[in-house]
């Protein structure tokens, strides 16, 4: 038993580690670092690829799909911001509904349901929310 500078009273994990040997014990937690590292990096990459999306859509329907809301910008962004989460919310639901009820074996199909259930939530959010004239008090 390898037990070199580790004490175990009582806690399993560390008793489990007394068995192997430091290189081991070395390459297991580098190996867990390693695995947050990725994914924080997906999450992260994800959550700016999401954010560059949602700007780049927001400007294009605002130049080619809705008429101006008449609202500042930036209120009009944090609507559109607010909606499309709503919209990616709503796609997501459907779509684990889907694979973990009906169509586990047809992931694809759920992803689909999903983004056309996700489209009518964004496509009316943004008509009556984000892109809605704004009403002069």
């Amino acid at each position: 038993m390898s037990s070199e500078n580790v004490e175990v009273r009582g806690d399993p994990l560390r008793a489990l580690a007394a068995y192997l040997p430091r290189p081991f014990r070395f390459l297991g937690v580098g190996a867990i670092g390693l695995t947050v590292d990725l994914c924080v990096f997906t999450l992260l990459m994800r959550l700016f690829s999401l954010a560059a999306a949602t700007l780049v859509t927001w400007r294009l329907n605002r130049a080619l799909t809705f008429d101006r809301s008449g609202r500042h910008q930036g209120e009009e962004a944090l609507r559109y911001a607010a909606v499309t989460a709503a919209a990616q919310g709503t796609s997501y639901t459907v779509f684990a509904a889907l694979v973990l009820t009906v169509l586990g074996s047809l992931p694809q199909a759920a992803i689909v349901i999903g983004a056309a259930a996700g489209a009518l939530v964004a496509y009316n959010g943004h008509r009556l929310f984000s892109f809605a004239l704004r009403v002069a008090r």
